[in-house]
């Protein structure tokens, strides 16, 4: 199963500590090593991106950083894994260098399963374009 480690913090933006990067940068090593990480990201502060929206039936274009934004995603990691205890147990471990590399810095690591045809409930982009 393919999954999505989304993370999300509240705290005032900042770049993660040297030791953070280093802990992390061995821990996608070796997963990507063993074949379960696809790939991963940080993404830079909310500034320099923009939002499309549709609000109203409008569409509209709204440059960063975004008033209204109270978590903010800061990376994302794509695995492979067998079930979602698996990925679980190793987004456990990612929040754990977190904790121990830059103490006090709050945040949260949502995991979530891609959607597949067999999987009921999620949005297939293959059936949306047959439409």
């Amino acid at each position: 199963m393919r999954f999505m480690y989304i993370v999300t913090s509240s705290h005032p933006p900042g770049p993660p500590t040297p030791a953070l990067m280093e802990a992390m940068g061995k821990l996608a090593d070796r997963e990507i090593k063993a074949g379960r990480m696809i790939d991963n990201g940080g993404l830079m502060p909310v500034a320099m991106g923009a939002q499309v929206r549709i609000t109203d039936g409008q569409l509209r274009v709204v440059d960063g950083p975004f008033v209204e934004t109270k978590e903010v995603i800061g990376g994302y990691a794509i695995f492979e894994l067998r079930d979602k205890e698996e990925a679980v147990a190793a987004a456990v471990e990612f929040m754990q260098l977190h904790k121990d590399h830059m103490p006090g810095w709050e945040g949260t690591c949502e995991v979530r399963s891609f959607a597949m045809p067999a999987h009921e409930g999620g949005c297939q982009v293959e059936a949306l374009a047959r439409a």
